[in-house]
């Protein structure tokens, strides 16, 4: 969606999330009378490609008989608490993402690019030679009933 504020406009963009190959995304509900013990619930789940014809791809669930010890995936140690999506983890990723790609834009060398504080989603200012500004914020969300 998208509005204008006297010299601002702002947009809102919805981000799907997609899991990476060899991945899927669980949501856990909670009941009412539980409150949920994190801000995210969206388990990351390791699928099993040991049946699957991966060729020399190892399986991140079991362990390998040259390798012992179960695959340690990078998607969990960067961007995981555990074995949960941490939505803040995601919003710092793409705000630096976003700024290191912004430096490779000549483009927009009359721009100015502000990464705004936000802990759960990405908000982005750019200020242009006139006194419009443009303000970005991007939501994250996982697909209900995608694998």
């Amino acid at each position: 969606s998208w509005s204008i504020f006297e010299d601002r406009i702002l947009y809102q963009l919805l981000v799907f999330l997609q899991p990476p190959s060899r991945h899927s995304f669980r949501l856990e509900l909670y009941s009412r009378t539980r409150l949920p013990e994190r801000c995210s619930n969206i388990r990351v789940v390791l699928e099993c490609t040991c049946l699957k014809q991966m060729g020399d791809i190892p399986c991140f669930v079991h362990p390998s008989k040259n390798n012992e010890t179960a695959q340690h995936s990078h998607l969990l140690q960067t961007l995981c608490t555990g074995s949960y999506l941490d939505m803040e983890e995601i919003a710092c990723w793409v705000q630096n993402l976003v700024q290191t790609a912004w430096e490779h834009l000549p483009q927009w060398q009359h721009w100015q690019l502000t990464v705004l504080p936000s802990s759960r989603s990405c908000r982005l200012l750019l200020s242009g030679p006139s006194d419009m500004q443009l303000c970005a914020v991007l939501v994250f969300a996982v697909e209900q009933g995608s694998p």
